[in-house]
């Protein structure tokens, strides 16, 4: 047998190659997970700032166009709806801040940011809407007494009785 019978060329394999060798058992997992080298660490609270703006600039939207909120107590201009927005979502942000026990206690603290802002949201249409039906009532009760005399009102001479 020569050399060159021997040999067996690179893209061929030999009969007792049969089976690829870098092929696996077919119960063994096709990769094996490989563990993080570093720890990767997430928290829920406080939220990133872009997290804010993007609750901000909803609440803008929630306030300023038309919604289930706004049938019922009416939008807000963009101008007023940004103002407000900010306002809500700062004190929404402190007072939920304010009722962190611990760090562990993230999703205890998102639901009262979210409670928070809920009930900021509705206190600021409805006090909005409470004042403008106030003003408005208001300034029609001022056209209503100067034009109409108040019915109930006595006379002043029936007010002063004096015993003979």
């Amino acid at each position: 047998m020569s050399d060159s019978e021997s040999t067996v060329a690179p893209n061929q394999s030999s009969a007792m190659d049969a089976e690829p060798q870098n092929q696996q058992p077919e119960d063994a997992p096709s990769h094996k997970p490989q563990k993080p080298t570093h720890a990767t660490s997430f928290s829920i609270w406080p939220p990133t700032q872009r997290t804010r703006d993007a609750v901000v600039n909803r609440l803008i939207e929630t306030l300023s166009t038309p919604s289930p909120l706004s049938k019922r107590y009416g939008t807000l201009s963009a101008d007023e709806a940004s103002a407000a927005a900010r306002i809500i979502e700062d004190d929404a942000f402190a007072a939920a801040g304010g009722s962190a026990a611990s760090e562990e206690d993230g999703i205890q603290i998102l639901q009262v940011y979210s409670k928070e802002i809920s009930k900021r949201m509705l206190d600021t249409v409805k006090s909005r809407t409470a004042s403008a039906s106030a003003a408005q009532n208001g300034a029609s009760e001022s056209e209503t007494a100067s034009s109409v005399e108040d019915p109930t009102a006595a006379p002043l001479s029936e007010d002063i009785k004096t015993e003979p």
